[in-house]
Order: structure tokens, then C-alpha cells, then sequence
């Protein structure tokens, strides 16, 4: 008979499963932007910029800053919740990158570029580190899925490095979406297997 996941990993695989959402807070921010907005090559952080100009503005920097905040303290919830599971070290980098998403929220871009930048580093550090160290953890008992969390990883890292070197280039939304983005289906996927409804099977 397998695992009955408990309550708390439940919950925990619940909050992952929905943690996906968040993409779409950034496309109905982006979608009141005024200037022209690209999510090929603007970061994610203008959309959380406070001050307007007649070149850019972004009405909606609330929603994204709040969204930096929710979905972060989410982030650190549902891995205190599956810490069983996940393990000590996957569990403390995951808090480590909630932490840094809620803190990137209470410093915008355009009030504090240093302190955002010292809020948001560990967010693409930790995550991509976390996903390796889990796709490893879960390899023997589930290779496809151990498989897909470590390349995921990978990819997560690289996309991240890139974002770090080229700065506001021409394909900084890409990069950097593409080093936050997977994280949210690949632990989305991780949860699957501890979802509520794996409670009624016997």
C-alpha cells in the first residue's frame, strides 16, 4: 500500500499546484502597462515600478509588487509544509527563495535598484540549487520526474547566469522568466504526487 501523504503535505502540494497563478499576474499587469511593455526583453521588475513617466508606466505596480509578497510567502509555506518529503536542504533554500520573492515586493526597482537587486539574487540562486538537489533526491524512487526536475534545474541556472551577465539586454524578460517560470511547473509537478486526492488511495 503506498504513502498516504499527511494533512500538511497535502496542503503543501496544494499550495504548489496553484503557485502556477502567478504568471498570470504578471500578464494582467503587463496589460495596463503604458509605453510598451515586452516580456522579451523587460524585466519582470518593471512592472513593479511605482514612479510614471510619459515614456513607461504601470498602473497596476501594486498587483505585481503584492504578487512578489503572496506568492513568496507560498513559496516558504508549501516547503515548510512538504519538508518531510522535500528534505532539510531542498526545504531551507525554497524558505530562503520565499523570502527573497516577499522582499523583492517591498523594494520596486524604481525607489531602490540596489536593494532590489540584494532582495531578488537570492531568489535565482537558491531556486535553481533546490530543483537539483531534489530532482537527485527523487531519481531512484521516480526517474522521470527526478529527470525533469534536474534538467529543469539546469536550465533554470543557466537561464538565470544569463540574466546576471546581460543585465537589461534585449532578452532579459526571456531570460529571466525563463529562470523563475519552470520552477513554478516543476514544483508543481513534485506536488502532484502528494495532491489531496492521493489521501483516498489505497
Amino acid at each position: 500500500m503506498p504513502d498516504v501523504p499527511s494533512r500538511a503535505m497535502q496542503l503543501g502540494a496544494l499550495v504548489f499546484l496553484l503557485r502556477p497563478t502567478y504568471i498570470a499576474t504578471e500578464v494582467v499587469t503587463a496589460a495596463a502597462t503604458t509605453g510598451g511593455y515586452s516580456f522579451v526583453s523587460d524585466s519582470v521588475s518593471r512592472l513593479g515600478e511605482v514612479g510614471c513617466s510619459a515614456a513607461y508606466c504601470s498602473p497596476r505596480h501594486e498587483v505585481m509588487n503584492g504578487s512578489f509578497m503572496a506568492y513568496g510567502v507560498a513559496l516558504a509555506a508549501g516547503a515548510l509544509l512538504l519538508a518531510r518529503p522535500l528534505g532539510p536542504w531542498v526545504t531551507g533554500l525554497l524558505v530562503v527563495s520565499g523570502v527573497s520573492s516577499y522582499a523583492t515586493g517591498l523594494a520596486p526597482l524604481d525607489q531602490d535598484a540596489t536593494l532590489h537587486a540584494i532582495a531578488a539574487t537570492p531568489l535565482f540562486v537558491a531556486q535553481p540549487v533546490a530543483l537539483l538537489l531534489l530532482g537527485a533526491r527523487v531519481r531512484a524512487q521516480g526517474p522521470r520526474l527526478g529527470a525533469a526536475l534536474l534538467a529543469t534545474g539546469a536550465v533554470t541556472a543557466a537561464a538565470a547566469v544569463g540574466f546576471a551577465l546581460t543585465g537589461e539586454g534585449r532578452a532579459a524578460g526571456a531570460l529571466e522568466r525563463a529562470a523563475l517560470w519552470p520552477v513554478l511547473l516543476g514544483l508543481a509537478a513534485y506536488a502532484w504526487q502528494h495532491r489531496p486526492r492521493a489521501a483516498s488511495a489505497q
